[in-house]
């Protein structure tokens, strides 16, 4: 059982909090790069329960900021991003991307200045994302080596998604396999799914057995069914500290996609998406067709300049998800369109942050319980040893790993299994496959 006091170092990311802390110390996916323009308009922006502003300046570098203006608080939110930085319209104090004063325009003495700092963060810009690095190292740790990150933009496809809710509920949601088949798939019956699909098999066992592995990295898990005679059929996901994972949403050969839920604040999310074109089979594609609530269709709001207002989606708890019963009583066993909306829909309802010390867990949350500890002992080195675990300065261990489903003989060990299929299906080869289907 997790605690309240657990509960609460697990889930507060503000700054000063055991899990803030260490979070700070990974470099975090804050925007898109195609969200600010050079000269453009200034974002509100909020991370790790900071209210910032970012904005790209006149030679194309990204600063990220406290919105505050140092002299008098005012927002930089209404500021001017002109001539390589943004000046407060209060007073005219203008700042560059690293926080470095460049002018005090109602000040006399040209050198008051450089007495001036505004609170700015380290920022990182590779393959369509922006990056922020909010700790406090004088030496910056690497950007991490997640194969799907280190696409060019034009192979990939990235979206960002807005959950109101804890950022470690929307990661167990990913972690919990088991709920695949009934959530999801719940109203499919085996015929229904063509004889070649791997699917066929969780909609025929909704109760996976598990194995689940400590790596260098993070936690891997394997949930098996029994597939054809002498077969297993497997599902592989990865958690990657702190916040990244890799979800069984393909078969392995071509499921080169990356979910990373950065903590906004207490009780918001954003879901980052990073997927290799190719990565979801023509196949698959169909099969989601056939299936009442498989769509990967989310329409969004328009996004607006409040500190909540990007990427937001349409159905949300306000009009319940945009729900239909009938199709819950015909077609769908949700009543709700949308593979990660009906995720969303779930998590949002257990409240802005879950109540674990009320709950009663089963062995199918072996990944979740395992993740928990692994964070906690993760939280606890660092408050009282300064350690910091190993992925946080050594990023070639994010490197060759992947989620996905596959069928193995029954008497090869799963990882054997994983490693070898992963080694005939290297990421760069994913398009070529998608295009050759």
């Amino acid at each position: 059982m997790t605690t309240a006091a657990e509960n609460d170092v697990l889930t507060q990311v503000g700054p000063g909090t055991p899990m803030g802390e260490l979070m700070r110390q990974y470099w975090v996916p804050a925007a898109m790069s195609s969200e600010l323009k050079v000269d453009g308009d200034p974002m509100r922006l909020v991370l790790l329960g900071e209210k910032l502003l970012a904005f790209r300046d006149s030679t194309g570098k990204v600063g990220i900021l406290d919105h505050r203006c140092p002299h008098r608080r005012a927002s930089l939110f209404f500021g001017r991003n002109e001539d390589g930085g943004i000046r407060c319209v209060y007073h005219g104090w203008k700042f560059d991307t690293a926080g470095k004063c460049l002018e005090t325009q109602n000040v006399p003495d040209p050198a008051f200045k450089d007495h001036i700092r505004a609170k700015a963060y380290p920022t990182a810009e590779r393959n369509g994302l922006i990056y922020a690095y909010m700790g406090k190292s004088a030496q910056l740790p690497p950007l991490p080596e997640i194969d799907p990150a280190l696409a060019d933009v034009k192979d990939v496809h990235i979206q960002f998604e807005l959950r109101e809710c804890n950022w470690l509920q929307a990661v167990e949601g990913e972690l919990d396999t088991s709920h695949v088949g009934i959530m999801h798939f719940g109203a499919v019956k085996v015929k229904d799914v063509e004889e070649d699909q791997h699917q066929k098999h969780l909609v025929a066992n909704k109760a996976p057995e598990y194995k689940i592995a400590e790596t260098d990295y993070g936690y891997i898990y394997g949930a098996h069914r029994p597939a054809e005679e002498g077969q297993l059929y497997w599902r592989i996901g990865q958690f990657l500290m702190p916040f990244w994972t890799m979800p069984p949403i393909n078969h392995l050969a071509t499921n080169v996609l990356l979910r990373v839920y950065v903590p906004v604040d207490d009780h918001h999310t954003m879901v980052v998406a990073i997927v290799k074109n190719g990565a979801y089979p023509a196949a698959r594609v169909k099969l989601n067709e056939t299936i009442a609530g498989a769509s990967q269709n989310y329409p969004f709001l328009p996004n607006t300049t409040d500190w909540m207002g990007r990427w937001r989606l349409r159905a949300n708890q306000r009009n319940d998800f945009e729900i239909d019963r009938e199709v819950q009583r015909t077609r769908s066993f949700t009543g709700i369109e949308g593979v990660q909306l009906q995720d969303q829909a779930i998590q949002e309802s257990m409240g802005e942050i879950a109540d674990r010390p009320d709950e009663q867990l089963a062995p199918s949350d072996i990944m979740i319980v395992r993740v928990r500890r692994l964070l906690m002992q993760a939280v606890t080195d660092y408050r009282e040893k300064g350690v910091l675990p190993p992925t946080a300065n050594r990023p070639e261990l994010y490197r060759g790993h992947r989620g996905g489903h596959f069928i193995a003989d029954a008497k090869v060990e799963w990882r054997d299994a994983y490693s070898e299929l992963l080694a005939k299906s290297p990421w760069e080869s994913v398009g070529r496959q998608q295009a050759a289907a």
